[in-house]
């Protein structure tokens, strides 16, 4: 999560072209058209409304929801507000993930061990000639 933050710290400041503190419709559709390192990050910070930065219709009403002052702007606290949110859902998502190996892992140790007891079955009734168990 700390590489995460501090990527997105990076994010806002290479939006940021003015140094101003705030990011400007202007500034996102700039950073948005021509830096790589924004884009990628956008893509991937899993905030769906930083995510419809991108996308020129949507970057409006995104702005809108992300912008809670309505200054028409996104400062640090609102950019870390979705950031936060963002990062909430990433980690739900691999949590969900997790739980989801966890439980074909255990699935696959039970057929294994059915499997093997089976088996086990089948070598020690071969061996068992006399059937005296």
């Amino acid at each position: 999560t700390g590489e995460f933050l501090s990527a997105a710290a990076k994010c806002f400041r290479l939006m940021d072209k003015d140094q101003s503190g705030t990011i400007s419709i202007d500034e996102i559709v700039k950073s948005v058209k021509s830096d790589e390192e924004v884009i990628k990050f956008l893509r991937n910070c899993g905030e769906e409304n930083l995510q419809f930065l991108l996308h020129p219709p949507r970057l409006a009403k995104a702005l809108e929801v992300l912008d809670t002052d309505k200054s028409g702007e996104l400062d640090a606290k609102e950019w870390d507000e979705a950031i936060n949110r963002g990062l909430a859902k990433r980690i739900e998502q691999l949590k969900v993930e997790q739980e989801r190996r966890a439980r074909a892992a255990a699935a696959a140790d039970e057929a294994f061990s059915a499997e093997f007891l089976s088996m086990a079955r089948m070598v020690f009734d071969m061996i068992d000639a006399d059937e005296s168990g």
